[in-house]
């Protein structure tokens, strides 16, 4: 199989979707793959480095997309790579469909088979291909938190984990799983007065065996949001419905009763933002304010850290590339019910229920499209 690697376009997205490494195993498997020059700048990896791995440089995204069975990114694509598609390629890469009905509705005009990474599963539960740019972000949360409340940024002017005589920063994360344990770890390293909101007990009770009194857990209800959001000075949007928009958790009026110079990283946001005033920003203008409450919602955090971000990331999905590429999509989708679950888009037809149902479209099971 010809497998391509374009360059990432979205705005100051530095990963790039395969590194030399990978490039080099898929290669010992009997595979082509092509690069679009300059790809692995900004992870520290040259064309020189590719090729020596066993792989093609081409000069455009053009000859990348013209001449690749499958595509192998980081981020959902751009318009004008959605444009460069066609039938019966195949797309691997994050989508997060469910808040981007013009991208979901190009993508299935395309007729390319569309595969995320962000709902493949794996027999031992949870969202492997997710978990480490959930770690990433999740840790990044914390930092870009405290930056945002130095008072330059807009801030409170509160150092996170305050000094001796000084009470720290209260730090309130909602959600418990991989963003809130890795943002967790961040703020109770930096001193913070931690929070932690779930409203699964049994997940709660795990944090408590992990952290035990160095964090405080609180059982998820609206009084128990309400209260929590509002007395916060950084709040850690980490809640995830595998496929589906995030639930609006902190409302317009809650940020409204927020103190002024208080902050919202909304790491939800490749999902919609968990917040009601929540809306995609970038990494060269991260912020904005609402009723004085510093907003941080960029949508691709793990990319302000790429080389970190891309070998996590490669670590999880190489097999995967490598089962497409040895099998070819049909037979590793039909054989691999975890993999399958990864489906959004297949031959013009939506495959994926939580995003039909998110966008008002019409759906079909992957088992039957395929």
């Amino acid at each position: 199989m010809i497998v391509g690697i374009p360059k990432e376009i979205k705005n100051h997205e530095y990963r790039v979707g395969l590194t030399p490494t990978s490039v080099r195993e898929l290669v010992a498997h009997g595979h082509q793959c092509m690069v679009e020059t300059g790809c692995g700048l900004g992870i520290g990896c040259d064309d020189s480095q590719y090729q020596q791995a066993g792989a093609t440089v081409s000069g455009t995204a053009k000859e990348v997309f013209e001449q690749a069975e499958m595509i192998v990114k980081v981020k959902e694509p751009q318009a004008q790579e959605r444009a460069m598609l066609r039938e019966g390629q195949v797309l691997f890469t994050y989508l997060h469909l469910a808040a981007d009905a013009e991208q979901t509705n190009e993508l299935i005009g395309s007729g390319a088979t569309c595969i995320a990474y962000e709902t493949v599963t794996s027999s031992f539960g949870g969202l492997p291909l997710l978990a480490p740019m959930s770690k990433v972000a999740g840790r990044m949360a914390i930092q870009a938190g405290a930056h945002c409340l130095e008072q330059p940024n807009g801030g409170l002017g509160m150092l996170l984990g305050g000094v001796p005589g000084v009470d720290p920063a209260k730090v309130v994360i909602i959600g418990a799983g991989v963003v809130g344990t890795h943002a967790a770890h961040i703020a109770v390293g930096m001193g913070a007065d931690t929070w932690i909101i779930d409203r699964n007990p049994n997940v709660l009770e795990a944090h408590w065996q992990q952290f035990g009194t160095s964090t405080n857990t609180v059982f998820s209800t609206r009084d128990s949001l309400e209260k929590h959001v509002i007395d916060a000075d950084l709040v850690i949007g980490g809640v995830l419905i595998p496929g589906a928009a995030a639930p609006k958790l902190v409302t317009a009026e809650m940020v409204r009763q927020m103190r002024p110079g208080s902050v919202i990283v909304d790491v939800a946001i490749d999902q919609g933002g968990c917040a009601e005033t929540s809306k995609a920003t970038t990494h060269a203008d991260p912020t904005f304010m609402v009723d004085d409450v510093v907003h941080y919602c960029v949508a691709n955090m793990p990319g302000g850290v790429p080389r970190t971000s891309t070998y996590a990331l490669n670590n999880v999905t190489l097999p995967h590339v490598i089962t497409l590429a040895n099998k070819g999509y049909k037979q590793a989708l039909k054989e691999d019910e975890h993999l399958r679950n990864g489906l959004n888009v297949h031959a013009g037809k939506l495959t994926l229920p939580e995003v039909g149902e998110a966008l008002g479209l019409d759906y079909e099971t992957a088992e039957s499209v395929l």
